[in-house]
């Protein structure tokens, strides 16, 4: 038996891009409480790689107030669930334009599990060809650029990567490589 069961749930906010439901639950002791969860659909991390580097998104994170480096990242509109690949290879190329050759499948990683249901398929995109960007009125303020491994190593440990997504898929890709 789960330590926390449901017993009941109200939706108290929708858009397109979540939504946020509060549970009423009970616990193992009988005790009960509340969980605020935020659903979203599958995520897609995808790691545009090509001599000895990434191919990286800066934009406006408003929730921070800051703008950040990461990978390409996103889920479908409107609340849709597509199949993982199928929106890695939509993601990379709405916000960088590139089309990848060859996506290779890294893992899963939980986004936010304390407070959201969303998970992260992370994607390394190798045979790269550049193509148009295609992006959301959403990211009209985006741009891309291209970072050496090095230099980008550097950028995490000085703080100018700060995403936890885009570190997680790096770390993935390391473990990758070390078999």
């Amino acid at each position: 038996m789960d330590p926390v069961q449901r017993v009941s749930t109200r939706e108290v906010y929708r858009n397109n891009w979540m939504t946020v439901r509060e549970d009423a639950v009970r616990r193992l002791d009988g005790s009960e409480g509340i969980y605020a969860v935020i659903d979203k659909p599958t995520l897609a991390v995808v790691m545009p790689y090509e001599d000895d580097g990434f191919h990286l998104v800066e934009q406006f994170r408003y929730p921070l107030g800051l703008r950040r480096w990461e990978f390409p990242m996103g889920t479908a509109p409107d609340l849709a669930d597509l199949p993982p690949r199928e929106l890695a290879a939509r993601e990379l190329r709405e916000e960088t334009g590139l089309i990848a050759g060859e996506l290779t499948d890294l893992g899963l990683t939980d986004v936010a599990p304390g407070m959201s249901s969303q998970r992260g398929h992370v994607f390394l995109a190798t045979d790269l060809t550049q193509g148009e960007a295609q992006r959301e009125v959403e990211e009209q303020d985006m741009r891309t650029a291209w970072f050496g491994r090095d230099e980008f190593e550097k950028m995490i440990a000085s703080g100018d990567i700060t995403d936890a997504l885009t570190m997680a898929a790096y770390m993935l890709l390391l473990l990758r490589e070390r078999g």
